[in-house]
């Protein structure tokens, strides 16, 4: 289903579907045939995907009545499609009864390019090698022009450190993102600016996206300010995908850039004792891992390295007793004065 090339208002709580996103567009469409077929083809998806379906269930998935479901069953056994009934069990699919294979769209094999990123950057091999045999067979099918793009936006996209999973994945904001860069199209939008708290207009180039720091960000050319740009997805507030396409910065790598601008950024050293209780999640939620190990005291000291001591203290109070700064003795200040806090929040 194409994604609408302006974007006026993300409500992030919504998470729909593919089922009830057919449901939904065959209730908006003004053609009532329409609206029917995309129905009948979503229950079919639908009862596929299950061994016994009610029909109380169908209808409130799809948000209509029981009586629109008992004419949509009969409607699909007149066309040929083997549905057994049985009164108070429920519906299901005659045994080797299945769909034709369905093309993905452009939309869906990029979310799933998404995913399979992720997956491969946040969980072990045993998970990451099946999700590659499967992007792999799904790439196989696709439409050249559609591996095409998937290929144009594995060169855009970038997944950094081994932080934290986001806790969202807003699609509608990152989908139209994803379309623009494949298709070299301007993006306009309004973006949050948190120093000033006030919002931005601007006209911007996107370039690739990237994960770092549990967050998505949008690397672009910004036209306002003539420079590259990281722009954090969750702080925009309207977008919109302009017809005016711009031609590709030559030498621009995204990984490249990301290095470098990571090794312009400044660092700060720390040493800190992890208990083995949490030591696991530590390497894990780290941004570029605890650096040099030592065992100590039933767990290891590490040598780290933070952008910001404000920041790395939060999570090492996260941590609770599990943790201990050993140097610098800012730090340690820093520490103490978080736990401060959060106990006169508690006391």
């Amino acid at each position: 289903m194409e994604q609408p090339d302006s974007l006026r208002s993300f409500d992030r709580s919504e998470r729909v579907s593919p089922c009830k996103r057919l449901a939904r567009r065959a209730r908006a469409s003004s053609l009532g045939a329409v609206n029917r077929t995309d129905r009948l083809v979503a229950i079919v998806m639908y009862l596929q995907g299950r061994r016994v379906v009610r029909a109380e269930e169908l209808a409130a998935h799809f948000e209509t009545s029981v009586r629109t479901i008992y004419r949509d069953v009969a409607a699909l056994s007149e066309a040929g499609v083997a549905i057994a009934g049985e009164a108070g069990v429920g519906y299901s699919l005659v045994k080797g009864y299945h769909l034709p294979p369905v093309m993905f769209s452009t939309e869906e094999a990029m979310a799933l390019f998404v995913g399979g990123e992720m997956v491969r950057h946040f969980t072990d091999a045993s998970v990451a090698a099946p999700m590659n045999t499967a992007l792999a067979k799904i790439r196989s099918v696709l439409p050249v022009d559609r591996q095409d793009d998937v290929d144009r936006l594995a060169q855009g996209m970038a997944v950094e450190g081994s932080w934290r999973m986001p806790s969202t994945i807003d699609q509608r904001v990152l989908l139209p993102i994803q379309r623009a860069i494949v298709s070299r199209r301007v993006l306009r939008m309004t973006y949050r600016v948190r120093a000033r708290d006030e919002d931005t207009k601007r006209d911007v180039e996107p370039l690739g996206v990237t994960f770092y720091g549990g967050a998505w960000y949008l690397v672009a050319w910004c036209r306002l300010r003539e420079d590259f740009r990281h722009f954090k997805l969750e702080r925009v507030r309207q977008l919109e995908l302009l017809e005016d396409r711009f031609k590709p910065r030559p030498g621009f790598s995204l990984a490249k850039h990301i290095d470098e601008n990571n090794a312009r950024m400044e660092t700060f050293p720390a040493t800190v004792w992890f208990s083995e209780v949490v030591l696991e999640r530590a390497r894990r939620e780290s941004y570029g891992g605890l650096g040099i190990e030592r065992p100590a005291r039933g767990g290891v000291e590490a040598e780290m390295r933070t952008f910001s001591y404000p920041w790395l203290a939060r999570w090492i109070v996260s941590l609770g007793g599990e943790a201990e700064v050993i140097a610098p003795a800012s730090l340690r200040a820093e520490v103490r004065a978080q736990a401060k806090r959060v106990l006169a929040r508690h006391s």
